[in-house]
């Protein structure tokens, strides 16, 4: 671009406003003129680029994560995954309902009540559809966010549900039961639960999915600390 004259006060001034100048001299050689623009301009590029690496790179590609189904009792595949700021959100919400729930605690049933943690765990059903609807369908689309969505479906279905499909039914109602019988109005919850004829089996089943759902707690918290 060609020098440009101001006026300022009366008095006239050359500002050149060229870019980039190529000039050949007389013995051939070459001189590249660059314009302190053009500088300026490079080096916002280049901080742009960087912070954007910073601060929004992490959303788009992280180190790989990887998740063995066995752990948690679904399989025996290991998810391979590079978690996005997505992918990490999920992850947290996830991580907050299992971490402030019995579902994702241990479970102790000399003072824990099992229809409580019944309650808790169709609580959790709950919140965690809502979780997965909120999921943009765009980043369902995505392989790797489309695998913690996956995974905790399956937490749902062929975690906790056999159990539930199993045992709540007919031991709410046992219970039920219990709770207004004349005889048990001495006993504690806890108390009464241990009388339930099949106590034992449930207890073993009951317990099995409780460490299942606390691994996958522990996972959820590997996770969102990745990267």
């Amino acid at each position: 671009m060609a020098a440009k004259e101001l006026n300022t006060d009366g008095m006239t001034e050359q500002v050149d406003l060229t870019l980039l100048a190529v000039n050949l001299g007389e013995e051939f050689n070459i001189k590249v003129d660059i314009s302190l623009y053009v500088i300026l301009l490079g080096v916002i590029i280049v901080i742009a680029l960087l912070a954007y690496k910073h601060f929004w790179g992490n959303g788009l590609s992280l180190r790989s994560f990887e998740i063995d189904e066995a752990e948690i009792g679904l399989g025996n595949q290991k998810l391979k995954l590079k978690p996005n700021l997505i992918d990490k959100q999920i992850a947290y919400k996830i991580w907050i309902e299992l971490s402030t729930r019995k579902i994702g605690l241990p479970i102790e049933l000399e003072h824990d009540v099992i229809t409580e943690v019944y309650d808790s765990w169709y609580t959790f059903f709950s919140v965690t559809r809502e979780l997965v609807k909120e999921v943009p369908v765009a980043m369902f689309r995505r392989e790797d966010t489309a695998k913690i969505i996956g995974l905790s479906i399956d937490i749902l279905n062929e975690g906790i549900r056999p159990h539930l499909t199993t045992w709540q039914a007919k031991y709410r109602r046992w219970y039920d039961t219990q709770l207004i019988d004349d005889k048990n109005k001495s006993l504690s919850p806890q108390e009464i639960q241990f009388k339930y004829p099949g106590y034992e089996r449930l207890k073993e089943d009951l317990m099995k999915v409780n460490a299942s759902l606390i691994k996958y707690r522990e996972i959820m918290r590997e996770l969102i600390s990745t990267g």
